[in-house]
C-alpha cells in the first residue's frame, strides 16, 4: 500500500487576520498544503521557532510565508532573527514574502537573503501561487504525488 500523499508544512505570519483567512484558504484551495500553521506576528513566530528548534520531535515548517509590514518585529528583523536559529537546525524552511508592499527596495533587499527563495504580492490568489510554483521544480516545493 502507498502511503498517502503529504503536503508541505506552512508557517503563515501575517499581522491581518483578513491575509491570513485568504492566504490559508488559497494554499488549502490549490491542494499546495493542508498543514499549515498561522502566526498573527513575527515575534509569536519566532518565540515558536525558537522551541520547535529545540524540540528535536517537534516538526520544522517547509515553507514560511511572511508579510514584511508588521509592528514590532518586521519581515526584514523577522529574517534576521530566524537566520540566527538555522545553525540548530535539522532542516531550513524556505521563506517566501507574501507583502503588499510595491517598493522595489524592499524586494531587492528581501531577494540578496540566501534564506527567501520569493516574492508574492498580497492577496494570495490562485494566479500568482501558481506563478511563483513554476519557477520551483516540484520535488523543491516539498511536493509528493
Amino acid at each position: 500500500m502507498n502511503p498517502a500523499p503529504t503536503t508541505p508544512f506552512v508557517l503563515l505570519i501575517d499581522d491581518n487576520d483578513t491575509d491570513n483567512l485568504i492566504s490559508k484558504r488559497i494554499l488549502e484551495l490549490t491542494g499546495f498544503s493542508n498543514n499549515i500553521l498561522v502566526k498573527n506576528s513575527s515575534v509569536a513566530a519566532i518565540d515558536w521557532l525558537r522551541v520547535v528548534v529545540n524540540d528535536q520531535a517537534a516538526a520544522m515548517p517547509d515553507w514560511i510565508f511572511l508579510d514584511i509590514n508588521m509592528p514590532m518585529l518586521d519581515g526584514f528583523d523577522f529574517v534576521t532573527a530566524f537566520e540566527q536559529l538555522t545553525d540548530k537546525m535539522s532542516r531550513r524552511a524556505r521563506i517566501v514574502i507574501l507583502s503588499s508592499s510595491d517598493s522595489r527596495a524592499d524586494i531587492e533587499r528581501m531577494m540578496k537573503n540566501p534564506c527567501v527563495t520569493g516574492f508574492i504580492t498580497k492577496p494570495l490568489t490562485t494566479s500568482n501561487l501558481s506563478q511563483w510554483q513554476a519557477s520551483f521544480p516540484t520535488e523543491s516545493l516539498g511536493l509528493i504525488g
